[in-house]
């Protein structure tokens, strides 16, 4: 299996994410408040399995193995998917503040949690198209099986030591509830 392989089988988890983040925007903008035990699995989920495993690896080792081979980090694709990760960040900043609101029942905190989410759904989805169709193929041409070896090596090693044993099988059933729940 290749390093892309593992980032591919991520943005499928992530996409499932996104389909429960998009049933709780709903139920938001039809005036539920929000339930604080799916809003901090979300939060968690977009924290720690996104952020620090999933684009921990493009940027810490994916990303700058391509830079290697010549791609630059300043400009293009690579410059982009950066701002992308972000602007995600951004959104989730604005989740993690509007959330305690949200649960309580504010209208305001509702309307910018559902919009944030939303925006992070659209963002997302849109990212994900590109790096699987651009970013990954690109990868695929440009680095050797030496490099791949090292890349799964590195992703290996976030998850193990930095995300934690049984992280991914936790996300990923999170994910499979929220989207069932949105549904």
């Amino acid at each position: 299996m290749r390093s892309t392989d593992d980032l591919r089988h991520e943005h499928r988890v992530i996409l499932v994410v996104l389909t429960g983040m998009e049933g709780m925007a709903s139920g938001l903008e039809q005036g539920r408040s929000l339930r604080r035990d799916e809003a901090e699995k979300v939060i968690e989920i977009l924290r720690v399995f996104v952020d620090k495993c999933h684009h921990g690896k493009e940027e810490r080792h994916l990303f700058k193995a391509l830079e290697a081979h010549g791609m630059s980090r300043g400009s293009g694709p690579l410059a982009l998917m950066m701002k992308e990760h972000e602007e995600g960040r951004a959104h989730v900043r604005v989740l993690v503040q509007a959330m305690p609101g949200a649960v309580e029942g504010s209208s305001q905190a509702r309307s910018d949690y559902a919009e944030h989410t939303r925006a992070y759904v659209i963002l997302l989805r849109a990212h994900i198209k590109k790096e699987n169709g651009v970013i990954f193929p690109m990868a695929e041409r440009m680095l050797s099986e030496e490099d791949d070896a090292k890349l799964s090596e590195a992703f290996e090693a976030i998850e193990h030591d930095e995300i934690g044993e049984g992280a991914h099988e936790k996300y990923r059933e999170w994910a499979q509830e929220l989207a069932s729940r949105g549904q």
